[in-house]
């Protein structure tokens, strides 16, 4: 509980503008991706890394949780106050501090949008490569905070290959930096990897250092149907082996495709079970090279209708269905519950008959699509919540599929993170002795506490 003295000592620090604990103004802060909600106890917007500091100090000086938030778009509950406390947003944090085009850096403070970084550094002929689907309007400290991925990943890789270096607060105030400026850097051991994805629980990010690439010259945009599911990805692994690496790779099945018909302009023939939206960057000679080669790829494994976008308006039509599949889902059931697992994608086929037992044994919709280029398939498991027969399947479900995946080596989440909508599954893929040593890390980083609890770990 924050008293209100507490709440005088935080307004002053922050400045009373910049303070609020009416639930009517905090309600926006109260929840997340997830539409779960817990109502915190305050709402703070600092605007600098002195007043984190004296707050985390004043935190752990009087044991209330502090609660870093990003933009709140997260998909695991990992900025909500689930055991009341003090958010923190970071909005006030917003500046790109620095492009460094000799160097191929850049550093900016963790309140910017992932997207404004993504336009700023192109403008200039240089390019940032992750590309979460909410871009638009989640921040780059929100992406650190969960090492978010993206449809880029299958090339580019994920969040926590462009950080070097950060600045951050630790929960009992200290300030300290982390990581390089350089494309090398082994001195100690690399704090930066263990605060990249650690959920908002070790320390508050105030600045980031991000590595970035030249930008492509070109790029093209393919889409091809598949009769079945197994021929669409036979296709996927078909176009690796045949040394050929996409952007972007990504599948959709029929059941989403059903969902998203009467909102797209292409042609989606009547047999399709499966999709497959492609894309390649590089320069205009191997961009040609490779888009003619994966064409190739999937006429030989029995593609029904195959299209290469001419133009950026092209390739936006072909894109519709990519974009639309996510809310359209809710036409099956008004309710969903999201999982971004990943499995070898050798082992896809293998996921996808799986699935296909789920539905029928549990007798719910569960349609995918998602990153088939890295094997990270996002799960939507279809359900009424006002069903209590609907939910306790659902939940039956997640626990089997679950057990699968993790047999097939793989794992439970591939961007989202653990947050409060997974931790109960945590210790399914990560042993005992594992998840006490990360309980130790933890207490090295917060002893008293005070930093986003109750995430990761069970309650």
């Amino acid at each position: 509980m924050i008293s209100k003295g507490t709440l005088r000592e935080i307004g002053h620090i922050a400045g009373a503008d910049h303070l609020v604990h009416s639930n009517e103004l905090m309600a926006d802060y109260a929840t997340d991706g997830t539409r779960l909600e817990y109502m915190p106890e305050a709402v703070v917007f600092p605007a600098d890394r002195d007043q984190v500091s004296k707050i985390l100090m004043l935190a752990t000086k009087k044991g209330f949780p502090v609660i870093p938030r990003g933009a709140g778009s997260g998909m695991s509950g990992g900025a909500l106050a689930v055991q009341g406390g003090l958010v923190m947003v970071m909005n006030r944090f917003d500046r790109i501090l620095s492009i460094d085009q000799d160097n191929l850096i850049c550093k900016v403070e963790p309140g910017v949008i992932t997207e404004y970084l993504q336009k700023s550094v192109e403008d200039l002929g240089l390019f940032y490569p992750p590309d979460p689907a909410s871009l638009d309007v989640c921040t780059l400290g929100g992406n650190v905070a969960e090492c978010a991925g993206g449809l880029r990943a299958v090339k580019y890789g994920v969040t926590r290959d462009y950080v070097l270096g950060l600045t951050v607060v630790l929960p009992t105030g200290e300030i300290i930096r982390t990581g390089v400026e350089t494309m090398k850097g082994v001195a100690g051991y690399d704090l930066t990897r263990l605060i990249v994805g650690s959920e908002g629980t070790l320390a508050v990010i105030t600045a980031i250092t991000l590595r970035l690439v030249p930008k492509p010259q070109a790029k093209k945009t393919m889409i091809a149907f598949f009769p079945d599911v197994d021929s669409a990805i036979r296709t996927v692994t078909n176009i690796i082996r045949a040394k050929i690496i996409p952007t972007i790779l990504e599948f959709i099945d029929r059941a989403c495709l059903d969902c998203v018909m009467d909102k797209i302009s292409i042609p989606v023939p009547k047999k399709a079970a499966g999709m497959l939206l492609i894309e390649m960057d590089g320069d205009q000679i191997t961009v040609d090279k490779g888009a003619e080669m994966i064409r190739h790829v999937c006429l030989m494994t029995g593609c029904l209708y195959f299209e290469e976008a001419e133009g950026s308006r092209e390739a936006e039509r072909l894109w519709e269905a990519r974009r639309n599949v996510s809310p359209s889902l809710l036409a099956l059931r008004p309710h969903k519950i999201s999982e971004d697992i990943v499995v070898p994608r050798s082992r896809m086929p293998e996921l996808f008959a799986y699935l296909g037992e789920l539905s029928h044994q549990f007798g719910l919709p569960v349609p995918a699509f998602g990153h088939a280029g890295d094997g990270n398939i996002h799960i939507n498991i279809m359900l009424d919540k006002d069903d209590p027969k609907e939910v306790e399947n659902a939940h039956e479900l997640v626990i089997a599929l679950f057990k699968r995946l993790i047999s097939m080596g793989g794992t439970i989440t591939g961007e989202h993170g653990i947050g409060i909508t997974k931790s109960p599954y945590l210790e399914m893929e990560i042993p005992r002795p594992g998840l006490e040593l990360m309980k130790r890390i933890k207490q090295a980083f917060d002893p008293k506490g005070i930093l986003n609890p109750g995430k990761i770990f069970c309650l």
